[in-house]
Protein backbone atom coordinates (compact mmCIF):
# COMPACT_ATOMS: atom_id res chain seq x y z
CA UNK A 1 0.00 0.00 0.00
CA UNK A 2 1.29 3.47 -0.92
CA UNK A 3 0.82 6.12 1.73
CA UNK A 4 -0.28 9.50 0.38
CA UNK A 5 1.24 12.48 2.12
CA UNK A 6 -0.31 15.28 0.12
CA UNK A 7 -3.60 16.89 -0.78
CA UNK A 8 -4.82 19.25 -3.48
CA UNK A 9 -7.75 21.65 -3.43
CA UNK A 10 -8.73 23.82 -6.39
CA UNK A 11 -11.17 26.55 -7.29
CA UNK A 12 -11.69 28.63 -10.41
CA UNK A 13 -12.74 32.24 -10.16
CA UNK A 14 -12.67 35.03 -12.74
CA UNK A 15 -10.11 33.35 -14.97
CA UNK A 16 -7.81 32.36 -12.11
CA UNK A 17 -7.25 28.73 -11.16
CA UNK A 18 -6.28 28.63 -7.49
CA UNK A 19 -4.63 25.37 -6.41
CA UNK A 20 -3.75 24.83 -2.75
CA UNK A 21 -1.26 22.06 -2.09
CA UNK A 22 -0.77 20.47 1.30
CA UNK A 23 1.68 18.01 2.81
CA UNK A 24 4.87 16.97 1.06
CA UNK A 25 5.95 17.19 -2.56
CA UNK A 26 8.34 14.38 -3.36
CA UNK A 27 8.82 12.07 -6.33
CA UNK A 28 5.75 9.97 -5.53
CA UNK A 29 3.30 12.78 -4.81
CA UNK A 30 4.54 15.01 -7.64
CA UNK A 31 3.42 12.57 -10.34
CA UNK A 32 -0.22 12.52 -9.23
CA UNK A 33 -0.24 16.23 -8.41
CA UNK A 34 1.15 17.19 -11.83
CA UNK A 35 -1.50 15.11 -13.55
CA UNK A 36 -4.35 16.63 -11.57
CA UNK A 37 -3.16 20.23 -12.04
CA UNK A 38 -2.61 19.69 -15.76
CA UNK A 39 -6.09 18.19 -16.09
CA UNK A 40 -7.56 21.27 -14.42
CA UNK A 41 -5.53 23.64 -16.61
CA UNK A 42 -6.66 21.96 -19.83
CA UNK A 43 -10.26 21.73 -18.61
CA UNK A 44 -10.61 25.26 -17.19
CA UNK A 45 -8.13 27.17 -19.44
CA UNK A 46 -7.28 29.82 -16.81
CA UNK A 47 -5.40 32.99 -17.67
CA UNK A 48 -3.49 32.61 -14.40
CA UNK A 49 -2.58 29.70 -12.16
CA UNK A 50 -1.99 30.43 -8.48
CA UNK A 51 -0.16 27.71 -6.56
CA UNK A 52 -0.69 28.05 -2.80
CA UNK A 53 2.23 26.45 -0.94
CA UNK A 54 1.70 27.66 2.65
CA UNK A 55 0.83 24.13 3.79
CA UNK A 56 3.78 22.38 2.16
CA UNK A 57 6.05 21.01 4.86
CA UNK A 58 8.65 19.39 2.62
CA UNK A 59 9.63 19.68 -1.02
CA UNK A 60 12.49 18.11 -2.95
CA UNK A 61 13.61 18.64 -6.54
CA UNK A 62 10.39 17.00 -7.74
CA UNK A 63 8.54 20.01 -6.35
CA UNK A 64 10.77 22.34 -8.34
CA UNK A 65 10.01 20.28 -11.44
CA UNK A 66 6.29 20.36 -10.69
CA UNK A 67 6.27 24.17 -10.50
CA UNK A 68 8.55 24.66 -13.52
CA UNK A 69 6.44 22.30 -15.60
CA UNK A 70 3.26 24.23 -14.77
CA UNK A 71 5.11 27.47 -15.55
CA UNK A 72 6.01 26.11 -19.00
CA UNK A 73 2.50 24.81 -19.62
CA UNK A 74 0.84 28.09 -18.64
CA UNK A 75 3.32 30.05 -20.76
CA UNK A 76 2.64 27.78 -23.76
CA UNK A 77 -1.10 28.36 -23.30
CA UNK A 78 -0.66 32.14 -23.05
CA UNK A 79 -1.16 32.30 -19.28
CA UNK A 80 0.92 32.98 -16.23
CA UNK A 81 1.67 31.44 -12.85
CA UNK A 82 2.15 32.84 -9.37
CA UNK A 83 3.39 30.95 -6.31
CA UNK A 84 1.63 32.05 -3.13
CA UNK A 85 2.81 31.96 0.47
CA UNK A 86 5.81 29.64 0.31
CA UNK A 87 7.47 29.04 3.67
CA UNK A 88 10.92 30.62 4.10
CA UNK A 89 12.55 27.21 3.57
CA UNK A 90 10.59 26.51 0.37
CA UNK A 91 11.26 30.03 -0.93
CA UNK A 92 14.98 29.50 -0.30
CA UNK A 93 14.90 26.35 -2.45
CA UNK A 94 13.24 28.28 -5.28
CA UNK A 95 15.78 31.10 -4.99
CA UNK A 96 18.74 28.71 -4.96
CA UNK A 97 17.37 27.20 -8.17
CA UNK A 98 16.97 30.69 -9.70
CA UNK A 99 13.23 30.22 -10.18
CA UNK A 100 12.44 33.52 -8.49
CA UNK A 101 13.72 35.22 -11.67
CA UNK A 102 11.04 33.50 -13.77
CA UNK A 103 8.06 33.05 -11.48
CA UNK A 104 6.51 35.69 -9.23
CA UNK A 105 6.18 34.79 -5.56
CA UNK A 106 3.61 36.54 -3.36
CA UNK A 107 2.72 36.53 0.31
CA UNK A 108 -0.98 37.05 0.90
CA UNK A 109 -2.83 37.17 4.17
CA UNK A 110 -6.30 36.47 2.72
CA UNK A 111 -7.35 32.82 2.63
CA UNK A 112 -9.27 31.46 -0.33
CA UNK A 113 -12.65 29.79 -0.02
CA UNK A 114 -10.98 26.37 -0.32
CA UNK A 115 -8.63 27.19 2.57
CA UNK A 116 -11.47 28.53 4.71
CA UNK A 117 -13.44 25.32 4.20
CA UNK A 118 -10.41 23.24 5.13
CA UNK A 119 -9.74 25.30 8.24
CA UNK A 120 -13.40 25.08 9.26
CA UNK A 121 -13.32 21.32 8.79
CA UNK A 122 -10.15 20.95 10.87
CA UNK A 123 -11.73 22.95 13.70
CA UNK A 124 -14.43 20.30 14.02
CA UNK A 125 -12.03 17.43 14.68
Amino acid sequence: MIKTNHALRAEMREGVLYVALEGEIDHHSAVATRGEIDRLIYEKRPRRLELELSRIGFMDSSGLGLVMGRYALMRDLGGEITVLNPSPAILRIFKLAGMDRLIPFEVRREASEAEKKTEEGSDRT
